[in-house]
């Protein structure tokens, strides 16, 4: 019985894997991504925030949800100019803006499959603003809008695919490394600017409808990190754009 103890413990060592096992493998992969710190405040339209007021233009409504027609909430306002610096530009110049309606009483996201991309009860943009022409807007006029908070900073940290992103890039992990991968917390869940998406399910990245091609994460959101909001079962929700067609963009989901 004691040798038989030997060997099953002897094997355990042997598949034991550190991160010196694996970092150089990862490192053609590395990608940073920029986590977004907050301050649970009313700030002016044109902050970079979670929630609150957004930038419109004169003369423009509050977008609504096509089933429900009531005002969607606002869940992500980002102003390039906010972003850091080492990020460059990556949804182009302006404001990317993310609306996405949680009317349960209609049951609009399970009508309109707001985990599909390009849903109709969903909005996402990149608006370029002229300071002269802007709406002001005093209140929000969404039923049980989240609590406002603006994006003040940002946290960069080192980001990695999972192990079924990495064989589609060519490198195929053992078990015991795609794993090990899995433990340390790669990708990185969390709302998160850029980075490598973290897959609930499988790798989904949408195609664009003029194209075809994939396209790339901008954003993401994670259920109830800096939003009171669950996407289904602890889902995880993903803002991509078309490299080629940068008015192309989405926000889907999957949960477990």
């Amino acid at each position: 019985m004691g040798k038989i103890l030997d060997i099953f413990m002897r094997r355990d060592k042997k598949q034991a894997v550190s991160w010196e096992d694996i970092k150089d493998i990862l490192e053609p992969y590395r990608k940073p991504a920029w986590f977004p710190k907050v301050v649970e405040k009313k700030s002016s339209i044109s902050s970079s925030k979670f929630s609150g007021v957004p930038i419109l233009q004169n003369g423009e409504n509050w977008p609504c949800c096509e089933h429900c027609n009531e005002p969607m909430q606002l869940f992500l306002q980002l102003y390039a100019k906010h972003l850091p610096d080492e990020a460059d530009t990556p949804f182009g110049n302006g404001v990317l803006q993310v609306f996405y309606c949680t009317n349960q009483s209609k049951e609009c996201e399970v009508v309109c499959e707001a985990y599909f991309p390009y849903s109709t009860s969903t909005l996402v943009r990149v608006i370029n603003p002229d300071n002269d022409d802007l709406a002001t807007l005093t209140s929000n006029p969404v039923k049980d809008a989240f609590p406002e908070k603006e994006i003040v900073g940002w946290e960069v940290k080192d980001d990695y695919p999972n192990w079924e992103e990495l064989e589609v890039l060519g490198c195929t992990l053992t078990d015991e490394q795609s794993d090990y991968l899995c433990e340390i917390g790669y990708p990185q869940s969390k709302d998160k600017l850029l980075g490598w998406p973290y897959w609930v399910q499988s790798v989904e990245y949408p195609d664009c409808p003029d194209c075809g091609k994939p396209m790339k994460l901008i954003f993401q959101i994670d259920s109830e990190n800096n939003l009171p909001y669950m996407f289904g079962d602890v889902g995880c929700s993903h803002v991509t754009q078309c490299d080629q067609h940068k008015d192309k963009m989405a926000i889907a989901w999957a949960c477990c």
